[in-house]
This record gives C-alpha cells, structure tokens and sequence, in this order.
C-alpha cells in the first residue's frame, strides 16, 4: 500500500513538472485578452470600480432611514447627595438636611429612527458619486487600453526578437560555408589570406550580434509574460508571425477618417474633471441653504439599588418622542464665500485643462497619422531594399568564388545585406506600434 501511494505522489510531482515547463502558447488577440483578465494593473482598476459603486451605495444611504439603539447602565459606587431645608422633616429652620435622589443603578434601554429630508450637500453627493463611480470607470478604459498597447508592443518585440535571432543563425551558417570554401581556395593557392581573414571577421562580428540577440529574446519574453500579468520566468509561445501581423495592422482606412477627440479618453476624463469641479460648485453653495431631519425615538428606564433588571418583576418605565431638527446658516464670516470663489477658480481651470487637453489631442492624433503612414511607405521600400541587396549579395559572392570580385566588395555586400535585414524587421516592428498609438489615441 505505501508503495502505491509513492508512485501516485511521483507520479503527480511528475505530473505538475511537467504542467510547469509545457510553454503558454498565444495569438496577438489571445494575448491581449489574457492580459485584461490578468494584468495586475488592470486587475486593481476593476478592483477600484467595486469599490467606487460601494461608495456610491454608502453616500445614497446617508438619506436613507437611520435606525440606532443605545444601552445605558450606571452604577454609582458613592451616590451624590443633595442638601434641603430640615424643616421640610420637621427640623429646626436654617439647618439643612442630606438627601440622596434616585437609585444606586438604572439602566436606560433607547432606539431611534431618523430620515434626512433636505439636505443641498445630499443632493450634490449623490450627483458626486455617480461622477466619481464614472471616473473609475474612464480609468479601467485608459488601464485596458494602456495594458493593450504593451501588450501589443511586447508582442512584437519577442518576434522581432525570434527573427533577428532566426536571421543571424541562417548568415551565420551561410557565412561559415563561405569561410570554409574560401579556405580551401587558399590552401590550393588560388586566393589570398586577406579574403578569409576579412570574411573570419564578419563571421566573428556576426556570431557576437547573435549572442546579444539571444539576450535580448530572454529579456523581450520575460517582458512579454509581465505584461499579461503571470511569471516573469514561465515558458511561453507565440504562434503569429512579425510579417503577418505588419499585414493585419496596415489600415490606411484610419489615415482618411475625421479626427474626433471626444472619443478619445483623456478627452472624457478632462471634460468628466469638469463636471466634478461644476459639482464642487454646487456643493459650495449648497452649504448656505437649511437642512431639515426628522426623528423619532423610545425607550425604557428602570431603577433599582441593586441589579434585578433581569428579573422578570422588574419595574420598566417607558418614553417615546418625535420631533425635528432644522439648521440654518446665517453667518459665517465670509467663509462660505472663500470657498464658492475658490470652487469657481478650480472649475475655470478645469474649463481651460479640457480646452487644451482637446487641443494637444487634435494634435497627438495628426502626429500619429503621420508617423503610421511613414511607417507603412517605409515597410515596402524596406522591403523592396532587402530584395535589391539580397541580388546584389548573390551577386558577389558568385563574382568573389570566380575570381572576378575581390573580398572587400563581398564583404560591403553582407554588411548591407544584413543591415537590410534589419532595417526590415524594425519596419514591421514601427508599423505595429504605430497603428497601437494611433489606436488607443482614438480609442479604436
């Protein structure tokens, strides 16, 4: 029996390994969803919704009806005195006699209901809730976009990462080939050492790029897996491609619309800011009128020199009342007016944020049409580029083995074969980023 149950331990110890080191695999789309259900950030956002519509329950339920009891017990150790004239005993007039009132414990048992009826401060609060519950709400909007951008980004590193990785390998293993045959060129004295020397060199530099594109590719994954919101150091596998999504994130459809920053976010979270400062305002001023509130309460006394008041002989004497509580503001000595001045600036200012803020949006929005469109035209003249040096790489490379090209041209050939490279996989990379910009700037 103790043997089963160690096999069935190691087998799931095995099991939970090998769980640990099977990688994530994610699309672009799967990705982004991943992250918006599981990006700390985002997650705390959503956290900060829940808590503003609690505190919109809590300010509505200020209005609301009030039910609080209170129990009152008192034992006095020495009981207070109280000195009449003796003569109201039979004493003699001018002497005063020592008399002790009420008993050595009460206890006095209370409820009381009570509603606000008006109250301008109430009214403004609850509008002021609503507007805060929306602020928390325009914040998840600006988090989820935000989280959808570095996502996006970090998507697209870790592929422009495998590529150049990918890319450097298949240079790396051609350039060997043409070391090697170079060599033997040279050992049966048909070249010179200065051709393989300077292609060893290129070799040597090509092999030192691959190492540092390696750490780049471990650094873009472990940024990849924050951004989603899991462990920095969790295995994990993207199935786009770099050059698939640089086809789906050209849209020139969004070059030609009409910029309308009211859809953008800060747009919204400015002219919300406004409306709490209008709010503000009101609250201001709202101070200067009456509130009324209405009550009604009861209760029990009872009285005894010692504690009988579990007793069920017990004698209760009982109270009740009702009535209202009106308080009017008169004077304050101008400080209900400094705040309304005050209220007025903030809002001015407000006003001003929410004009500029349109402004710099207009402006944000024409920036990133014109870097997108840039980096579209740039991706097919770096594409067309790569094609011209990859001819003019085969080019000398056939003319350096015939004797015909010298091993500097070949070299040159390389160097801007592979910076084409490059340039292409950055271009991709500028497209992608790009269009994220422009997106989350009109919040598409």
């Amino acid at each position: 029996m103790t043997k089963i149950k160690l096999i069935t331990l190691f087998s799931l110890f095995t099991l939970g390994l090998t769980a640990q080191n099977n990688p994530l695999q994610f699309s672009l789309e799967e990705a982004i969803n991943y992250a918006l259900e599981n990006n700390r950030i985002a997650k705390n956002a959503e956290r900060d919704i829940a808590a503003a519509k609690q505190q919109k329950w809590e300010t509505t339920a200020i209005g609301l009806p009030q039910v609080n009891a209170a129990i009152n017990y008192q034992n006095f150790l020495k009981q207070q005195i109280s000195l009449v004239p003796a003569e109201f005993f039979g004493g003699n007039p001018g002497e005063f006699a020592e008399v002790i009132f009420g008993t050595k414990q009460n206890v006095n048992a209370t409820a009381t209901l009570s509603q606000l009826l008006f109250d301008g401060s109430y009214l403004v609060g609850l509008q002021s809730a609503k507007v805060f519950l929306e602020i928390s709400e325009f914040a998840k909007i600006k988090t989820d976009l935000e989280v959808r951008k570095s996502v996006i980004n970090a998507y697209g590193n870790v592929l422009l990462a495998e590529e150049s990785v990918a890319i450097l390998e298949k240079n790396i293993a051609v350039l060997k080939k043409n070391v090697n045959d170079t060599q033997k060129i040279y050992e049966n004295g048909l070249g010179d050492l200065e051709s393989v020397e300077q292609l060893q060199i290129t070799l040597a530099g090509l092999k030192s790029n691959l190492a540092n594109a390696k750490r780049l590719q471990s650094i873009a994954y472990q940024m990849f897996n924050i951004a989603l919101g899991i462990e920095y150091n969790q295995p994990t596998k993207l199935t786009d491609t770099l050059e698939n999504l640089t086809l789906k994130h050209i849209d020139l459809q969004s070059l030609v619309e009409e910029n309308d920053v009211t859809k953008n976010i800060d747009y919204r979270i400015a002219e919300n800011d406004k409306v709490s400062k209008e709010l503000l305002l009101k609250l201001e001023k709202s101070k200067a009128l009456p509130q009324l509130s209405a009550y009604l309460n009861g209760g029990y006394l009872g009285f005894s020199d010692e504690f009988t008041f579990l007793d069920s002989n017990q004698n209760w004497a009982g109270f009740s009342s009702f009535g209202f509580n009106l308080n009017i503001p008169i004077f304050s000595s101008f400080q209900r007016r400094s705040a309304t001045q005050r209220a007025k600036i903030n809002l001015e200012k407000a006003e001003d944020n929410l004009k500029q803020t349109e402004q710099m949006l207009s402006l944000e929005i024409e920036t990133a049409k014109s870097n997108y469109r840039f980096a579209t035209e740039d991706y097919y003249i770096k594409k067309d580029n790569l094609k011209l040096a990859e001819r003019i790489e085969r080019k000398n490379q056939t003319k350096f083995f015939e004797g015909v090209g010298s091993s500097f041209e070949l070299q040159q050939a390389q160097t801007q074969l592979y910076s084409a490279q490059q340039q292409l996989l950055q271009s991709m990379l500028n497209v992608i980023t790009n269009k994220v910009e422009l997106d989350t700037l009109i919040n598409n």
